[in-house]
Protein backbone atom coordinates (compact mmCIF):
# COMPACT_ATOMS: atom_id res chain seq x y z
CA UNK A 1 0.00 0.00 0.00
CA UNK A 2 2.71 2.43 1.04
CA UNK A 3 6.44 3.02 -0.66
CA UNK A 4 9.70 3.76 0.89
CA UNK A 5 11.28 7.22 -0.07
CA UNK A 6 14.40 8.88 0.21
CA UNK A 7 13.54 12.49 2.69
CA UNK A 8 15.73 15.50 2.26
CA UNK A 9 16.83 16.32 6.23
CA UNK A 10 17.49 19.85 7.15
CA UNK A 11 21.10 18.12 8.06
CA UNK A 12 21.38 17.78 4.42
CA UNK A 13 21.50 13.71 5.22
CA UNK A 14 18.92 11.77 3.42
CA UNK A 15 16.70 8.97 5.91
CA UNK A 16 14.00 7.13 4.27
CA UNK A 17 10.26 7.26 5.33
CA UNK A 18 7.53 5.22 4.78
CA UNK A 19 4.79 6.87 2.53
CA UNK A 20 1.29 6.44 2.16
CA UNK A 21 -1.43 7.69 0.42
CA UNK A 22 -5.25 7.72 0.71
CA UNK A 23 -7.62 7.34 -1.61
CA UNK A 24 -9.08 9.99 -3.08
CA UNK A 25 -8.47 13.98 -1.77
CA UNK A 26 -6.33 13.18 1.49
CA UNK A 27 -8.18 15.53 4.55
CA UNK A 28 -4.77 16.31 5.18
CA UNK A 29 -1.34 14.80 6.82
CA UNK A 30 0.02 13.12 9.00
CA UNK A 31 3.68 11.93 10.04
CA UNK A 32 3.61 8.57 12.61
CA UNK A 33 7.08 9.07 15.19
CA UNK A 34 8.02 6.08 15.64
CA UNK A 35 8.89 3.57 19.09
CA UNK A 36 12.88 3.42 19.97
CA UNK A 37 12.56 0.46 17.90
CA UNK A 38 12.80 1.75 14.29
CA UNK A 39 9.91 1.89 11.18
CA UNK A 40 8.90 -1.83 12.00
CA UNK A 41 5.78 -3.43 10.01
CA UNK A 42 3.66 -2.01 13.03
CA UNK A 43 4.52 1.65 12.57
CA UNK A 44 3.53 0.74 9.01
CA UNK A 45 0.51 0.00 9.67
CA UNK A 46 -0.12 2.83 11.92
CA UNK A 47 0.72 4.93 9.10
CA UNK A 48 -1.26 2.67 6.65
CA UNK A 49 -4.32 2.99 9.20
CA UNK A 50 -4.29 7.20 8.83
CA UNK A 51 -4.60 6.61 5.25
CA UNK A 52 -7.08 4.62 5.62
CA UNK A 53 -8.71 7.35 7.27
CA UNK A 54 -8.25 9.64 4.73
CA UNK A 55 -4.76 11.10 5.42
CA UNK A 56 -1.80 11.10 3.74
CA UNK A 57 1.05 9.47 6.47
CA UNK A 58 4.58 9.46 6.80
CA UNK A 59 6.86 7.67 8.85
CA UNK A 60 10.66 9.16 9.10
CA UNK A 61 13.19 6.24 9.81
CA UNK A 62 15.21 8.50 11.72
CA UNK A 63 17.72 5.86 12.86
CA UNK A 64 19.22 6.34 9.38
CA UNK A 65 21.02 8.88 10.36
CA UNK A 66 23.35 6.50 12.38
CA UNK A 67 22.21 2.93 10.88
CA UNK A 68 20.11 2.38 7.95
CA UNK A 69 17.11 -0.24 8.35
CA UNK A 70 17.35 0.16 11.72
CA UNK A 71 14.15 -2.59 12.88
CA UNK A 72 14.61 -3.69 16.50
CA UNK A 73 13.11 -7.08 18.06
CA UNK A 74 10.37 -5.84 21.28
CA UNK A 75 12.80 -7.94 23.15
CA UNK A 76 15.49 -6.49 26.02
CA UNK A 77 18.04 -6.91 23.53
CA UNK A 78 15.84 -4.49 21.23
CA UNK A 79 14.92 -2.11 24.13
CA UNK A 80 18.57 -2.03 24.74
CA UNK A 81 20.11 -1.21 21.70
CA UNK A 82 16.80 1.32 20.66
CA UNK A 83 17.68 3.32 24.09
CA UNK A 84 21.21 3.84 22.73
CA UNK A 85 20.38 4.82 19.53
CA UNK A 86 17.39 7.70 20.76
CA UNK A 87 20.22 9.15 23.32
CA UNK A 88 22.66 9.14 20.39
CA UNK A 89 20.31 10.54 18.13
CA UNK A 90 19.01 13.06 20.13
CA UNK A 91 15.22 15.02 20.39
CA UNK A 92 16.55 18.18 18.28
CA UNK A 93 17.67 15.69 15.21
CA UNK A 94 14.08 14.37 15.83
CA UNK A 95 12.02 17.29 16.01
CA UNK A 96 14.24 18.83 12.87
CA UNK A 97 13.61 15.59 10.66
CA UNK A 98 9.60 16.01 11.71
CA UNK A 99 9.64 18.95 10.45
CA UNK A 100 11.38 18.01 7.14
CA UNK A 101 8.71 15.07 6.68
CA UNK A 102 5.90 17.29 7.01
CA UNK A 103 7.51 19.73 4.40
CA UNK A 104 7.34 16.89 2.16
CA UNK A 105 3.63 16.64 2.83
CA UNK A 106 3.14 19.78 2.62
CA UNK A 107 0.69 19.49 -0.29
CA UNK A 108 -1.67 16.93 1.68
CA UNK A 109 -3.33 20.17 3.07
CA UNK A 110 -2.76 20.97 7.02
CA UNK A 111 -0.45 18.48 9.14
CA UNK A 112 -0.31 17.04 12.90
CA UNK A 113 2.01 14.34 14.24
CA UNK A 114 0.88 11.20 16.20
CA UNK A 115 3.86 9.82 18.48
CA UNK A 116 4.50 6.62 20.68
CA UNK A 117 6.71 5.86 23.53
CA UNK A 118 9.76 8.22 22.60
CA UNK A 119 7.88 9.51 19.84
CA UNK A 120 5.20 10.70 22.13
CA UNK A 121 7.92 13.19 23.31
CA UNK A 122 8.80 14.10 19.53
CA UNK A 123 5.38 14.02 19.29
CA UNK A 124 4.84 16.68 22.15
CA UNK A 125 7.82 18.69 21.07
CA UNK A 126 5.99 19.34 17.23
CA UNK A 127 3.47 20.88 19.39
CA UNK A 128 5.87 23.08 20.93
CA UNK A 129 8.48 24.01 18.81
CA UNK A 130 6.90 23.33 15.06
CA UNK A 131 3.10 24.31 15.70
CA UNK A 132 1.53 20.74 14.76
CA UNK A 133 -1.11 19.46 16.01
CA UNK A 134 -0.05 16.28 17.66
CA UNK A 135 -0.83 12.95 19.41
CA UNK A 136 1.09 11.81 22.28
CA UNK A 137 0.97 8.36 22.82
CA UNK A 138 2.11 7.19 26.77
CA UNK A 139 5.68 9.42 26.04
CA UNK A 140 7.98 9.03 29.28
CA UNK A 141 10.42 12.00 28.29
CA UNK A 142 7.42 14.33 28.46
CA UNK A 143 7.87 16.15 31.82
CA UNK A 144 11.14 18.38 30.89
CA UNK A 145 8.97 20.16 28.32
CA UNK A 146 5.89 20.77 29.64
CA UNK A 147 7.05 24.22 31.08
CA UNK A 148 7.57 25.48 26.99
CA UNK A 149 4.70 27.53 25.04
CA UNK A 150 2.20 25.50 23.09
CA UNK A 151 2.03 26.33 19.78
CA UNK A 152 -0.41 23.53 18.54
CA UNK A 153 -3.33 21.49 20.68
CA UNK A 154 -1.34 18.40 21.63
CA UNK A 155 -3.60 15.17 22.74
CA UNK A 156 -1.91 12.64 25.58
CA UNK A 157 -2.64 9.14 26.21
CA UNK A 158 -1.85 7.29 28.61
CA UNK A 159 -2.14 3.81 30.43
CA UNK A 160 -3.13 3.75 34.29
CA UNK A 161 -0.68 0.56 34.92
CA UNK A 162 2.38 2.10 33.16
CA UNK A 163 5.39 1.33 35.39
CA UNK A 164 7.33 4.44 33.52
CA UNK A 165 4.86 6.61 33.89
CA UNK A 166 3.25 7.08 36.85
CA UNK A 167 -0.08 8.73 38.28
CA UNK A 168 1.38 11.96 39.69
CA UNK A 169 2.88 12.27 35.92
CA UNK A 170 0.19 12.17 33.93
CA UNK A 171 -1.43 14.62 36.69
CA UNK A 172 1.17 17.48 35.96
CA UNK A 173 0.23 17.07 32.37
CA UNK A 174 -2.97 18.01 33.25
CA UNK A 175 -1.59 21.19 35.47
CA UNK A 176 0.85 22.38 33.10
CA UNK A 177 -1.67 21.88 30.08
CA UNK A 178 -5.39 22.47 31.22
CA UNK A 179 -6.75 23.24 28.15
CA UNK A 180 -5.70 19.76 26.28
CA UNK A 181 -7.12 16.36 26.50
CA UNK A 182 -5.39 14.44 28.63
CA UNK A 183 -7.08 10.53 28.78
CA UNK A 184 -6.13 7.63 30.69
CA UNK A 185 -6.91 3.84 29.94
CA UNK A 186 -6.86 0.45 32.12
CA UNK A 187 -3.81 -1.01 30.37
CA UNK A 188 0.36 -0.44 30.47
CA UNK A 189 3.00 1.19 28.71
CA UNK A 190 2.75 0.65 24.22
CA UNK A 191 -1.15 -0.56 24.61
CA UNK A 192 -1.45 0.51 21.38
CA UNK A 193 1.13 -1.39 19.71
CA UNK A 194 -0.55 -4.94 18.25
CA UNK A 195 2.47 -6.67 18.82
CA UNK A 196 3.35 -8.60 22.01
CA UNK A 197 1.54 -8.90 25.28
CA UNK A 198 1.41 -5.45 26.38
CA UNK A 199 -1.54 -4.66 23.73
CA UNK A 200 -4.76 -3.81 24.65
CA UNK A 201 -7.21 -4.22 22.03
CA UNK A 202 -10.05 -2.16 23.61
CA UNK A 203 -8.04 1.04 24.96
CA UNK A 204 -6.47 1.00 21.28
CA UNK A 205 -9.41 1.28 19.61
CA UNK A 206 -10.74 4.33 21.72
CA UNK A 207 -7.24 5.99 21.84
CA UNK A 208 -7.52 5.73 17.67
CA UNK A 209 -11.43 7.27 17.59
CA UNK A 210 -10.02 10.03 19.78
CA UNK A 211 -7.30 10.81 17.79
CA UNK A 212 -9.02 10.70 14.42
CA UNK A 213 -11.39 13.23 15.90
CA UNK A 214 -8.57 14.88 16.90
CA UNK A 215 -7.06 15.05 13.29
CA UNK A 216 -10.52 15.43 11.62
CA UNK A 217 -11.24 18.82 14.23
CA UNK A 218 -7.41 20.04 13.67
CA UNK A 219 -6.33 19.03 10.12
CA UNK A 220 -9.40 18.49 8.04
CA UNK A 221 -11.63 21.19 9.33
CA UNK A 222 -8.55 23.33 10.28
CA UNK A 223 -10.06 24.70 13.97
Amino acid sequence: MGQTINLNTTRMQCISAYLVHPEGKPKGGVVVIQEIFGVTDHIRRVADGFAQAGYTAIAPAFFDHLETGVELAYDEEGMTRGKELVTELGLDRAVEDVASAAEAIASSGRIGTVGYCWGGTVALLAALRLGLPSVSYYGARNLPFLGEKLRAPVMFHFGEQDKSIPPEAVEKHRQMLPHMDVHTYPAGHAFNRDVGHQYDEASAKLAYERTLAFFDKHLAHGE
